[in-house]
């Protein structure tokens, strides 16, 4: 099938293949992402899902991720705190929600939270419902349906959680840790009633069928928010020096993105700052949604810049999915 017969099937309700996909990456770049964008009108319209983070707990982590500057098996001089107060949790929450802000996601480093923390993000989350009518959403490693459905309870909406990379390719980034973890998390979340977040990082050194297959994983979770991370190699993890994507490249990961998962929310991530437009590119080739603000250890790009950008691309901020 070509392109435009491939979107119209989409449109009227097909899914794509593996082996379609796999195609659909060697296709001209500019009509895929002319097509992806129009999947992406068809499903979504101009609504435009867009998200800030704090980094609630910081550094220490017991997991070996090969790309993480928290990872407490590197070097990288990353800021090392507990859990945050309630009060600074609020502030941040308010000050973003008074920009436009959609979402608003607490953060923590470590493979999970323990019962004392859950109960002091528990008061954090309460707080922040209680003070604004933001959206909490929550990334706090792999939890129990328990630990989930106490969180929801507290008023959280969303559970973020990335798959990062294929189940092919999981081992060689991270081994403290399994693929199938990673989906019990998500699928507890979901039996908690939170809806789910979850993407990945690309330019770790995967091929493109790797890509392909954590959005057909991600297809089969059920999972409609999903994050394109681009790597930014942190000096200090064994990632340090591969070489960055380029814009052209984050692109054709989106449209791909956009024609296997035709109604999610495809999420510009970290590593956005990186591109010399900053994303504006990839908000024409079937993105639909940002983190903005900078990110868990590095800098990002202003609110205000981004919805100034949004406005220009004729986008509208509303919460999708």
């Amino acid at each position: 099938m070509t392109i435009r017969e491939l979107a119209d099937d989409i449109m009227q309700g097909g899914q794509v293949s593996r082996a379609q996909a796999l195609a659909l990456a060697e296709a001209p770049l500019d009509e895929l992402c002319g097509a992806a964008d129009e999947i992406r009108r068809h499903f979504c319209g101009n609504s435009f899902d867009i998200c800030t983070i704090i980094n609630a707990k910081s550094g220490k982590c017991s997991e070996n991720c090969k790309f993480c500057a928290q990872s407490a098996h590197y070097h990288t001089g990353a800021e090392e705190y507990g859990m945050l107060d309630a009060r600074t949790i609020v502030t941040q929450a308010k000050h973003n929600a008074s920009r436009g802000v959609l979402r608003y996601s607490l953060v923590t480093s470590g493979r999970r939270l323990n019962a004392e923390e859950i109960e002091q993000e528990c008061e954090a989350i309460r707080a922040v419902c209680s003070q604004s009518d933001i959206s909490v959403c929550i990334s706090n490693g792999l939890l129990d349906e328990a630990s989930y459905r106490k969180l929801h309870e507290a008023g959280a909406s969303r559970v973020h959680n990335n798959l990062e990379t294929s189940r092919r390719n999981f081992p060689f980034v991270c081994t403290t840790h399994t693929y199938d973890e990673k989906c019990a998390a998500i699928r507890a979340a979901q039996a908690a009633g939170l809806s789910v977040c979850s993407g990945g990082i690309f330019g770790m050194g995967e091929a493109m069928e790797d890509r392909i297959d954590m959005a057909l994983e991600l297809r089969a979770l059920d999972v409609h928010s999903v994050p394109i991370n681009m790597l930014n190699p942190i000096p200090g993890t064994p990632y340090a020096d591969l070489p960055k994507l380029t814009n052209d490249d984050m692109r054709r990961i989106v449209a791909l993105y956009r024609f296997l998962l035709p109604d999610a929310s495809i999420r510009l991530a970290g590593g956005r700052g990186l591109l010399p437009d900053k994303g504006r590119a990839c908000f024409c080739s079937g993105a639909n949604a940002a983190i903005s603000g900078d990110m868990l250890t590095t800098s990002g790009i202003t609110v205000e810049t981004d919805m100034a950008m949004l406005r220009e691309l004729g986008y509208v901020p509303r919460r999708c999915h």
